[in-house]
């Protein structure tokens, strides 16, 4: 569904990316890991067309992404999540959804101003469709609730609502689980698998290994801007290269004894 071909990205000097090359099946819940400034939220902001790549190319079920405004590619069916929760705080969680279900809802001026059959059917359906949407992760009992009431986890889930109303085939999941406690992740890692379970291909970008390892069937692994490896979950955990990227090398741990 996604390729990313030989993509490199460069900010003046400093090269994020260098010839990253990865593909997510359709279907697939797809995890990319890596230490802390490694660019896993650069590939994000590629594939979404927040920033244009310095070379490679990004094929989204066929259609080059190049050149695209981030509207457009969410028309092809990406939606994101990002780091930093992005929701607008005093909105209900009803009304934060309905903001997502906006390039769905056809209606005219007159339309809205008379209220006329077409535009009532309309809202009501965004309405039912947001709802719902609120029920995939746990959140429908709160819908009326203003969102700045709601824990740091929960508006996670809601970040999560509002892309998935944009109707996406492939949700990008950027630190879904971080500042969650135990229980939040274990509640989000079954959302998830729903999700996925109802056709969405999921590519996630997590530190928490433990979560990344119980969801994801393939993993790839950047360390200073490359793919060291991409395989299932148990290999990629045994992978020398992953562990010298997390913990360091040992002889360079020998060096520092010895200096």
């Amino acid at each position: 569904m996604l390729e990313l071909a030989s993509i490199s990205k460069s900010f003046g000097g400093l090269k994020v990316l260098d010839h990253v090359s990865l593909k997510v099946p359709q279907g697939a819940i797809f995890g990319l890991i890596g230490p802390n400034g490694a660019g896993k939220t650069t590939v994000f902001n590629l594939i979404t067309g927040l920033i244009p790549p310095t070379s490679g190319t990004i094929t989204f079920d066929g259609t080059d992404l190049a050149g695209l405004a981030p509207h457009r590619i969410t028309r092809l069916g990406i939606a994101r999540t990002f780091q930093n929760i992005r929701i607008f705080n005093e909105m209900s969680l009803l009304e934060n959804v309905l903001v997502g279900r906006h390039r769905h809802i056809n209606y005219g001026v007159a339309e809205m101003l008379f209220s006329l059959p077409r535009y009532r059917a309309q809202e009501e359906a965004a309405r039912a469709r947001a709802l719902e949407l609120l029920g995939w992760v746990g959140l429908a009992g709160k819908a009326g609730e203003i969102a700045d009431t709601l824990s740091y986890g929960e508006q996670r889930r809601l970040e999560i609502a509002r892309a998935l109303a944009t109707e996406p085939r492939l949700l990008l999941l950027d630190e879904p689980v971080a500042g969650m406690n135990p229980a939040e992740k274990t509640e989000l890692m079954s959302a998830v698998r729903a999700i996925n379970a109802r056709g969405y291909t999921i590519f996630l970008i997590e530190h928490d290994m433990r979560f990344v390892m119980g969801l994801c069937e393939r993993v790839a692994v950047l360390n200073f801007g490359r793919i060291i490896t991409c395989d299932k979950p148990e290999a990629v955990r045994n992978n020398h290269d992953v562990i010298e990227a997390y913990l360091g090398r040992d002889d360079e741990a020998d060096t520092r004894e010895t200096a």
